[in-house]
């Protein structure tokens, strides 16, 4: 009787395990692939992250270093109509990264995106007032470059940020 129920015992497990084995491994495979795919769109998501970061940078600088030029230019009476349009463009251009990284990037990349826009935003208007003849009392092209320098600190901060998020440490 013990080899019979032995073999009974030994034939259901048998069964029993051909039937849960195709289960078992869809079950594990189905995992592997969610995980998989997690794993994928955490990298994707930190590609989107790097390349708005990038972007912003790169058009927060762009858009600086035109203002200043700008600013020196009106200074020195020598403000062309191709400096303008440049400008516009570096302003464009700003605008639409900084509206793309409100997508993807943290509340701290902004707020320190936003400590920069404050400063560009100011010698912007600034640069379009002097251009016009609408300087205010004053407002003149030397303070305007002094102001702008305080968008320095704010790039470095941004980029420290930016940096510390993606992982780089040195």
């Amino acid at each position: 009787m013990t080899a019979a129920v032995t073999a009974m015992i030994t034939a259901v497990v048998g069964v029993l395990g051909t039937l849960f084995a195709p289960a078992l491994s869809q079950r594990l495979t189905a995992r592997q692939r969610a995980e998989e795919a997690q794993l994928a769109e955490r990298g994707r998501r930190f590609e989107e992250r790097r390349d708005a970061y990038t972007a912003m940078n790169r058009a927060s600088r762009q858009f600086h270093t035109l203002l200043k030029d700008a600013l020196h230019r009106i200074r020195d009476h020598v403000y062309t109509e191709q400096e303008r349009d440049l400008l516009e463009e570096a302003r464009r251009d700003y605008r639409d990264r900084y509206a793309e990284a409100q997508m993807v990037v943290p509340e701290r990349i902004l707020d320190a995106s936003r400590a920069v826009n404050q400063v560009l935003a100011d010698a912007d208007a600034v640069v379009k007032r002097l251009d016009r003849d609408r300087a205010r009392s004053g407002e003149s092209a030397e303070e305007a470059l002094l102001d702008l320098k305080e968008a320095e600190p704010r790039l470095a901060a941004m980029r420290r940020l930016m940096r510390a998020d993606l992982g780089v440490t040195e």
